[in-house]
């Protein structure tokens, strides 16, 4: 299985569409996921404090679109190594392909995220 990180309101824009896509498909021309491992240090990183979330858990095998897995598209975020390899969609998600939608949320104490789900 593999994550991709998003907003509560992306994924009810998903639904309605039958379809999930991300704004780094437009701009990059694929969409980031991560590795179980991988998800708190990006979370950390670039969604640190936020309680708008949710974590798609992707059956990779059912993903329609191309999966490669690649180098981080940027720095790597603390705690991943230059060498960790990332998944990378070449193409919208399909829904099918996604497992179940995780409540996505950080501490309450101090905002980071420590794991794919907290109860905080």
């Amino acid at each position: 299985m593999i994550y991709h990180i998003t907003t509560k309101s992306e994924w009810d824009e998903a639904q309605a569409k039958g379809e999930y896509t991300a704004p780094s498909l437009h701009s990059e021309g694929f969409i980031h996921c991560s590795t179980d491992k991988q998800v708190p240090h990006v979370a950390n990183a670039f969604y640190r404090g936020r309680k708008d979330l949710v974590l798609l858990k992707l059956d990779e095998n059912r993903i329609k679109h191309q999966v490669k897995w690649e180098a981080p598209a940027g720095p790597p975020a603390d705690g991943i190594s230059e060498s960790d390899l990332f998944p990378h969609i070449y193409g919208v998600i399909n829904l099918d392909a996604i497992a179940s939608v995780l409540d996505f949320q950080p501490d309450s104490a101090t905002g980071l995220f420590t794991s794919l789900t907290t109860d905080n």
